[in-house]
């Protein structure tokens, strides 16, 4: 059976952003994976640890904070495959603790096609209930997404 075509276009592009994501290395500290179904939409899955959990005993709003950012990001820029966006705002709403467990973040893009981009996320836990919900704000940065390290495009 031969093998398959390395992907183009769109294709590419995602399965680039995808390396992008695991070449990061706040990644080491965030251990997350990190899917593009298709362009405006992303999906980030990972699991809450003990060691990420505030006094109380449940997870940090920096967590929280990351997985939304990075989901609403990569939703907004799976649709620029020059540049790098850059977060300018983001509000997050936090619904539930987050316990031990397994997560995801699901990001979306919601408007905005030339300089600026909206995009949404929320998280969901193991039991399919809301955790928190954001929104964020991209722009276009001169950063060209090819001259990054992890960005494999094809």
């Amino acid at each position: 059976m031969p093998p398959e075509p390395a992907p183009t276009g769109e294709e590419a592009h995602l399965r680039a952003l995808e390396a992008l994501y695991d070449a990061a290395p706040i990644n080491g500290l965030f251990r997350s994976t990190l899917s593009l179904p298709e362009a405006g939409q992303s999906i980030i899955r990972f699991t809450v640890q003990p060691d990420s959990f505030h006094a109380a005993g449940a997870a940090h709003g920096t967590l929280y904070f990351k997985m939304l950012d990075d989901a609403a990001f990569y939703a907004a820029n799976s649709l620029v495959s020059d540049r790098f966006l850059l977060t300018t705002a983001f509000n997050l709403h936090f619904t539930k603790p987050m316990r031990s467990g397994d997560a995801r973040a699901e990001g979306r893009w919601v408007s905005g096609r030339r300089r600026v981009f909206v995009a949404e996320a929320r998280i969901v836990d193991a039991d399919g209930e809301e955790c928190a919900r954001g929104t964020g704000t991209f722009m276009r940065s001169h950063i060209a997404l090819s001259g990054l390290d992890g960005y494999r495009a094809g």
